[in-house]
């Protein structure tokens, strides 16, 4: 896996001894909250972020696989994910090459979901509509439209497609978590190489944070943007969060005979889901083996052979031209994966106002957090949403039970 230019040299000590933001995570969550805040006409304060590793070695962030898609079953995440695309292709330019996504900003070779049978074909269709309804160019095709358009599949099994090259495909994603975090702190937002080990509570406000190096900060406003640490940073509060840590295998293969056109991302009804990577080579991911369970945050093992014993098989019957595969690099990253409803939590928490989430992805955090960090940066601001309501993601579903749940999840 190429390794991003994250510089590692942040100080451990901390500016000042107020803030009036403090962020808890300097993946892309947090410095999309951070970019977002600091670039707002509205805000004139001073913004810390707290970061235990600089590097994002063992970051969901790190794992990316940089998609970016809009075939959700959520309105309010395909309208999340517009504002992805339209924010990469504004800043695209500024992220810096990935030869993976040579079209920059974003390699639109599509999402293709598969479907073999009339079932999940009626799923897709449902979904498509609500698609369309928000200006998605998601279509539904037949078992033969995906053959005469992708030759290379064997669709003796499948019913249908569901198939979008409209702002689908792959972006810069490591590139555009480099470039917030660089843009904030050449604009003031101070960034440390610590974390935070306590918060000091006064009845419905955190009033400071305390840091492993020692050192006490007072707040007006604390974010958890702390990815699969949600549930611990948020404990430190005395609040439960339903995130827990996934294992996701991902891997990169080479074939004798590259195929002669991109291939889509293409989720196939095992749920192992494949796409073009290089120019010629190829990227597979998938969940384990067996019991999709949670693992601690700090488990980053192969703990069975996916390659052999799940991979291969699949993508070789669906497509036979890769008889030929063979891995030339692998690596197995974390879902913050919100068990709840597998939607992301965003916003402020029901009794402890000035402590605020961007947490719980459940695999989508980079193509969702720029919406995201935007939505946090507007609530610090302003106390409410002005562009794009994600009040149906805020924190307050949780305690009183109401589910929006997110059934495309990969």
């Amino acid at each position: 896996m190429s390794t991003p230019k994250f510089s590692t040299k942040f100080p451990t000590t901390p500016r000042l001894g107020h803030y009036d933001v403090v962020i808890v995570g300097g993946a892309t969550s947090g410095s999309s909250i951070a970019w977002h805040l600091q670039t707002n006409a509205g805000f004139h304060g001073s913004i810390l972020v707290v970061e235990r590793d600089p590097s994002l070695q063992f970051s969901a962030t790190k794992a990316s696989n940089n998609c970016m898609r809009q075939q959700f079953a959520t309105k309010i995440n395909v309208e999340i994910a517009q504002y992805a695309a339209a924010f990469v292709k504004r800043y695209g330019s500024n992220f810096g090459y990935d030869p993976c996504v040579p079209d920059d900003p974003i390699r639109n070779f599509g999402y293709l979901y598969l479907s073999d049978s009339q079932s999940f074909t009626e799923v897709l269709q449902k979904d498509q509509q609500l698609q369309a309804g928000c200006g998605a160019g998601t279509e539904i095709i037949s078992a033969e439209d995906v053959k005469r358009k992708y030759p290379f599949f064997f669709t003796g099994d499948l019913d249908a497609g569901s198939l979008n090259t409209k702002d689908e495909g792959a972006f810069n994603a490591i590139g555009m978590v480099e470039w917030m975090r660089k843009s904030a702190q050449e604009s003031g937002v101070d960034y440390i190489n610590n974390e935070v080990v306590e918060m000091v509570t006064d009845g419905p406000r955190i009033q400071s944070v305390k840091l492993r190096s020692g050192e006490s900060i007072s707040v007006n406003t604390v974010v958890n943007a702390a990815g699969t640490r949600a549930a611990q940073v948020s404990r430190l509060a005395g609040i439960e969060l339903p995130i827990e840590a996934r294992r996701r295998y991902t891997y990169i293969f080479s074939v004798d005979d590259p195929l002669p056109q991109d291939l889509p991302l293409t989720i196939d009804p095992t749920g192992v889901h494949l796409r073009s990577y290089g120019s010629k080579d190829y990227l597979v991911g998938c969940p384990p083996i067996g019991p999709d369970v949670a693992v601690d945050v700090d488990d980053f093992s192969f703990a069975e052979n996916a390659w052999d014993e799940k991979v291969l098989p699949i993508i070789t019957r669906r497509i036979p031209q890769f008889n030929t595969a063979r891995v030339t690099d692998s690596w197995m990253g974390h879902y913050e994966f919100n068990t709840f409803d597998h939607n992301a939590i965003v916003g402020a928490h029901d009794t402890v106002k000035n402590f605020h989430f961007c947490v719980g992805f459940s695999g989508h955090g980079s193509q969702q957090a720029p919406a995201c960090g935007r939505a946090v940066a507007e609530l610090i601001v302003y106390g409410a949403f002005k562009t794009l309501d994600l009040g149906a993601l805020s924190y307050s579903r949780i305690p009183e039970n109401r589910p929006l749940t997110e059934r495309a999840v990969i």
